[in-house]
């Protein structure tokens, strides 16, 4: 895959956004809604790592390279492509919803 990993604010739309596409997080969370979606997203779902709010070069540094190499970054990676199945099996593939408006639509009769 392209995407090893996301630094995210942990707004809703970019944690949901990661959790459909199997990508872990680096959680840096500011206001509202992030601190509880970076929770869930590092204590319950395992697919993230918090950095810390007084946040240092060395520190991003240390946690991609974790994320991106390794045994932690491997688990969250391997967590995070659960969700991401779990995540399809609530909804479908686009591709099920194209199948889904083609067969509903286009191909029903008047």
């Amino acid at each position: 895959p392209a995407i090893g990993g996301f630094l995210t604010h942990c707004g809703w739309n970019s944690t949901v956004e990661s959790i459909c596409n199997g990508v872990p997080l680096i959680c840096w969370p500011f206001f509202a809604e992030q601190q509880t979606n970076c929770w869930y997203s590092c204590t319950k779902w395992g697919i993230g790592m918090e950095i810390d709010t007084n946040v240092k070069r060395s520190e991003v540094e240390r946690q991609v390279r974790e994320l991106m190499a390794g045994e932690i970054g491997k688990e969250m990676k391997r967590k995070a492509t659960e969700w991401k199945g779990l995540a399809q099996e609530a909804t479908g593939t686009s591709y099920t919803n194209m199948d889904n408006l083609i067969s509903k639509v286009l191909c029903s009769k008047f």
